[in-house]
């Protein structure tokens, strides 16, 4: 293996170290709200930095090789597409912590309602985020294209809850702050999926070298 591999490889290996610190992340920002466990919440937050450190040391490394190395073809789609995998799961880290926040926040209060779609919402989300990683590493454009649609399934769930939450609002004015809380989860879970869906649009361009991030659009502007 050249030493220009050898590069490659490790560029790869961080990128699925991120991308682990990501999954357990939103695993356990999850069971902190449903769970109501402020440790396992506080524990999300402590472990931000990892993440935060990781995507600048891919960032640099991918510009580092590109400047040194001069990769081309897929090679270059390759490294330009780790800096991108690397800036989604940053921000999937980001969307993590705030749900682990709002755990917080809501563990002090009474339970507003069992939840029941939340935690189906977070194990899509870590399904997704956990999928597409698999695909990352066998460069399995089939797969990446099976997260994409989950990503149906959490939009039904995230307005069925806030259909749910302005039910309860209504019943009760009192409610409206948990309720706006919960709604916020929601919002970040959905937020998950839809960088898990980024990830695996970059991963089809990388394996086949088809850009289908605006595909649908154009299609519909065509018809």
């Amino acid at each position: 293996m050249s030493v220009f591999d050898e590069e490659l490889q490790c560029l790869n290996e961080r990128i699925l170290t991120m991308g682990c610190l990501v999954e357990e992340a939103i695993k356990n920002s999850g069971h902190a709200l449903t769970d109501r466990n402020n440790d396992l919440a506080r524990s999300v937050m402590n472990s931000e930095h990892l993440v935060d450190a990781l995507d600048v040391e891919i960032d640099e490394g991918c510009i580092r090789l590109i400047a040194l190395r001069q990769p081309k073809a897929v090679d270059l789609r390759f490294v330009t597409t780790a800096m991108k995998v690397a800036s989604e799961l940053e921000r999937m880290g980001d969307l993590a912590v705030n749900i682990a926040e709002k755990a917080i926040e809501l563990n002090e209060e009474p339970e507003l309602k069992p939840y029941i779609d939340i935690p189906k919402m977070s194990e899509i989300s870590q399904g997704m985020t956990r999928d597409v990683l698999d695909a990352f590493v066998h460069r399995d454009a089939q797969r990446a294209a099976n997260v994409i649609a989950w990503d149906d399934e959490i939009d039904v769930l995230k307005v069925k809850i806030i259909r749910e939450l302005s039910l309860l609002t209504a019943q009760d004015p009192s409610r409206v702050s948990r309720a706006i809380k919960i709604s916020f989860v929601a919002h970040y879970l959905g937020r998950i999926a839809d960088h898990a869906t980024n990830i695996a649009e970059m991963l089809i361009y990388l394996v086949e070298g088809r850009i289908i991030k605006h595909a649908s659009l154009a299609q519909e502007n065509k018809e």
